[in-house]
């Protein structure tokens, strides 16, 4: 149990860095956004796993030892407590008198009698009752609180199977998706995808959603100025093809469940609108381009490539503002997340993208080796660019938004989550239930009287049987009729 305690620890700890750096298994544009920002830390913490912490192999390695311990913690105890159900009460100690809870009297009533009723009142409380052939009766209960130990513990061992269950035959993905568009469940949707190992891609469930709209609301003064409100992504979905589609609002809380999968929202950002004409007039993009946020008021930035464009192919570099304001040191800056007075500070090149070399490329990131700059120019919803040398014109039509979406499936979330139910019931089982033992001697005085004993002992420290006990009592020796002295033990008034 020690060792089970200190990998628990081990794993808690182990969790931290996955609450202080972006997992690419939740939200994929919050990594790019991290390593864009900190671009000397960041492929350090990428090499120790820090932004795949819940599948990297040292996590991997804590989670497997955790449950070995568990099931070499449980299943001892486990044979232990089926042999302790299994036996009946200890026999009486010789001297009762000794134990801390202890009283004795004498009585007119003959020896069966009080035995029977001690056995009767003690079975009625629910004791388990052992009667001996030297007149003492044995009674204990309580075994429930070691029941709720090992329910507790064994499904903690189940909640692990039910998570490596899961993450085997599970998978998660994300996907960016701008107001307007749609998504299916198919692999080349995805943006980033990470299945299970025993996980079948054509076993993807044949859903998809048309995202409406995106809500976001802000507080607008105080302390909390700036601080979210409210973010919801209103879609239209379909189960499967040729359904009729259905409404539905997702929100942080509240994701769409679809066959088994379920559609999370976890992040969100501008996409501001272009109109993106080559140096002969011909329109070579015309559509929102999502932008990273930077920072908490979500100034944003974002590329636009058009290798089409002719005579020389254009990128251009840009600076989203929601609430535009220029700063006399920092520049450019947004006051409030909401888009309250939009504007973009656009730079523009042209030449050679480099997109022809075969190499990979971040849809972010323009690569200016080989290009020339034209030019810097700030622009509001529906101003215009002519840009330098005839390359072509640059109009900015407004603002849409964007939702980044986890679309997960867990087979061994259900398993995980009849587990937890049973793991708090047998925490309440064991430290609501008290262990506690009760014996009962009566024997024949050299008066000719009846002499009883009766003696209780806690096996829990919050396991006190004074009130069985006193019930008890109350039930040999009525109030009304108690005339008698103790003989060695605690004494009846």
């Amino acid at each position: 149990m020690r060792v089970a305690l200190i990998l628990l620890f081990m794993l808690a700890l182990a969790s931290i860095p996955g609450s202080l750096f972006p997992q690419r298994g939740i939200n994929q544009a919050k990594v790019t956004q991290f390593f864009q920002q900190n671009p000397d830390v960041a492929p350090w913490l990428d090499r120790f796993g820090l932004f795949d912490v819940f599948t990297a192999p040292w996590f991997a390695s804590i989670y497997l030892l955790l449950f070995i311990s568990l099931v070499g913690c449980v299943l001892p105890r486990m044979r232990v407590h089926w042999t302790a159900l299994r036996t009946p009460p200890p026999p009486a100690p010789r001297n009762l008198d000794r134990l801390p809870d202890a009283q004795d009297w004498t009585t007119d009533e003959s020896v069966d009698d009080v035995l029977d009723a001690a056995q009767e009142h003690l079975r009625s409380k629910r004791f388990r009752v052992r009667r001996d052939a030297d007149g003492a009766i044995c009674a204990e209960k309580g075994y429930l609180r070691e029941t709720g130990n090992l329910i507790f513990h064994g499904s903690l061992v189940i909640i692990l199977i039910g998570v490596g269950f899961g993450s085997l035959l599970g998978y998660r993905g994300n996907v960016l998706v701008r107001e307007g568009e749609g998504f299916s469940n198919t692999l080349t949707q995805y943006d980033s995808f990470k299945p299970g190992r025993l996980f079948n891609p054509n076993n993807l469930k044949p859903f998809s959603f048309d995202l409406e709209n995106f809500t976001v609301s802000f507080e607008a003064a105080g302390k909390q100025r700036g601080a979210p409100r409210e973010f919801a992504a209103q879609v239209n979905y379909r189960a499967e093809p040729g359904a009729e589609p259905k409404p539905y609002r997702i929100e942080v809380n509240k994701p769409l469940a679809v066959d088994g999968s379920k559609v999370f929202l976890v992040g969100w950002g501008y996409a501001p609108k272009f109109t993106v004409r080559d140096g002969k007039g011909n329109v070579v993009l015309k559509d929102s381009v999502a932008f990273l946020p930077k920072d908490g008021n979500f100034t944003s930035t974002g590329v636009i490539k058009a290798p089409d464009a002719q005579p020389k192919q254009l990128g251009l570099q840009a600076i989203f503002l929601p609430t535009t304001s220029v700063d006399p040191v920092r520049g450019p800056i947004s006051l409030f997340p909401a888009a309250v007075t939009p504007g973009i500070f656009m730079s523009a090149w042209v030449g050679d993208l480099g997109l022809d070399s075969g190499a990979p490329q971040s849809i972010y990131k323009l690569d200016t080796s080989k290009m020339t700059k034209l030019g810097i120019k700030a622009m509001a919803p529906g101003d215009s660019w002519k840009l330098p040398q005839g390359a072509g014109t640059v109009t900015f039509d407004g603002v849409a938004q964007f939702a980044t979406l986890s679309v997960a499936r867990d087979p061994g979330g259900p398993i995980a989550l009849v587990a937890a139910v049973l793991a708090i019931a047998g925490l309440v089982l064991s430290l609501f239930i008290r262990r506690r033992r009760i014996w009962v001697r009566v024997a024949v005085g050299e008066d000719g009287r009846t002499v009883v004993r009766v003696a209780g002992l806690a096996r829990t420290e919050n396991g006190d049987p004074g009130d069985d006990l006193d019930d008890l009592i109350d039930v040999l020796d009525p109030p009304l009729e108690r005339t008698t002295a103790g003989l060695g033990g605690k004494t009846r008034d």
